[in-house]
């Protein structure tokens, strides 16, 4: 069964950093169209950025220049690191992996709050 896990979600303060972690299994994230999406209270879930394949990475208006995304291959995880924290990015975050078709799989989640 593939299974995608986040970590690195938490409590930071306005203006602070946080880097999002993705660990796979049974999944490679290199041959996969992958990247993260969020989902704010009462709000739907929106993508935040992704990778295809060969590394070429695509943001958010609301992430350019804040956000960036990695991917490390030999570990076989994605990243997403993120500065400038405002509080509107206050969401739970998911790691996701998919085709240019879509999402098929997804991680549970990860928590992050920022405060003002």
């Amino acid at each position: 069964q593939k299974q995608l896990m986040e970590s690195g979600g938490g409590l930071v303060q306005e203006g602070g950093s946080l880097k999002l972690s993705c660990t796979a299994s049974r999944l490679v994230f290199a041959a996969y169209v992958s990247g993260w999406y969020r989902q704010a209270p009462g709000k739907e879930r929106e993508l935040v950025a992704h990778m295809v394949t060969y590394g070429a990475t695509a943001y958010a208006d609301s992430a350019k220049g804040r956000f960036t995304l990695s991917r490390h291959d030999d570990k076989n995880t994605l990243y997403l690191k993120m500065t400038g924290v405002k509080p509107e990015d206050t969401a739970v975050y998911f790691c996701a992996a998919g085709s240019y078709e879509g999402v098929e799989y997804w991680g549970r989640g990860t928590q992050v709050t920022v405060s003002s």
